[in-house]
């Protein structure tokens, strides 16, 4: 089968297509044919070396979605045929920018017929990490205003149409250019993050105070977040772009008991329970992927070069 790799660690062009062996499903395994899989940024850190993949070569790609064509001894859950997406691969695990991949049935889900293949392959990283986020660290309730930067982002506006379902008042900030499909995704208050009174904004449009954040880039927000939190509030941290992550003035925090939480979505002890509970989300349309582009296993180098330097609302998907 056709596969990228790099064989060391690097820019962009370390990656190469090569021809290697189709992998057979383990024990507790299924053999996937891929439709499409999601590149993250994430992906571009496994590459680079700022997060150490389990070997080297490798086959990047976290997220899947394809059809199985293969099933190990002990899984009952799967059949050759069944539609499926899943995430949480390219770590401990070859990754999915391959023709086949080989996945552990706890990173695996049913995807109702209704759903894109090539969507969900997009769908893992983004909406599992919102998942996690606003439903398991901030126990996101109906009647919450909710914060969350850069929604037009993978995560971002997966976030968006989950808190959107779920009842809460949505309030994110985003470039000008996606306000309208941000309002269309559910969001009740899209805020330009360039405004120089974005916290005024932000308060305004939370009636005083939001009740959860959901934040990816601490270091620039962690004290804007403070500023506008409502007492008792709930700010979950899923990435920064320098690790020095500090509050100039704690006790804005201490006075309001916030919570915060950081997190990584590799450290799920299950990602089938997510997955699961979005694909019925995905099947209903309650969550959708939007695709931003698609590029053939060839085009690896431009896509891991676009998902951190290009603007987009989504996500960016390779369909081999």
């Amino acid at each position: 089968m056709r596969a990228v790799r790099h064989h060391e660690h690097g820019g962009p062009e370390v990656l190469r297509v090569e021809d290697v062996d189709r992998p057979e499903a383990a024990e507790h395994e299924v053999v996937v044919e891929v439709h499409s899989a999601g590149v993250n940024p994430v992906d571009t850190y496994f590459r680079d070396g700022s997060y150490t993949p389990f070997t080297l070569p490798m086959i990047p790609g976290v997220d899947v979605a394809g059809d199985v064509v293969e099933v190990g001894e002990a899984v009952d859950d799967y059949d050759v045929g069944d539609r499926v997406y899943g995430t949480g691969l390219g770590r401990d695990h070859y990754g999915a920018y391959a023709e086949y991949v080989a996945v552990p049935t706890d990173r695996l889900a049913h995807l109702p017929e209704s759903v894109d293949l090539v969507a969900a392959g997009g769908a893992g990283v983004a909406a599992v990490t919102a998942w996690r986020a606003l439903v398991d660290h901030a126990d996101l309730e109906p009647s919450d205003r909710v914060l969350i930067h850069g929604g037009s982002g993978g995560v971002g506006h997966a976030a968006v149409q989950l808190a959107a379902a779920t009842g809460a008042h949505v309030v994110t900030t985003a470039a000008p250019a996606y306000h309208d499909r941000l309002s269309g995704l559910g969001a009740d208050a899209v805020l330009d993050y360039g405004r120089d009174d974005l916290e005024d904004a932000v308060t305004d449009a939370s009636d005083g105070g939001v009740d959860v954040v959901l934040d990816h880039r601490l270091d620039d927000y962690f004290q804007f977040d403070a500023d506008v939190a409502a007492p008792r509030a709930r700010v979950v941290g899923i990435g920064e772009n320098d690790p020095h992550v500090a509050l100039t003035n704690d006790g804005v925090a201490r006075g309001k008991d916030l919570a915060v939480q950081f997190m990584s979505m590799f450290n799920t002890p299950d990602l089938s329970v997510p997955l699961r509970k979005l694909a019925y989300l995905l099947g209903e349309s309650d969550v959708e992927i939007e695709v931003a582009d698609t590029y053939g296993l060839d085009e690896a180098v431009d896509a891991q070069r676009d998902v951190m330097n290009e603007s987009f609302l989504g996500k960016l998907v390779i369909t081999p």
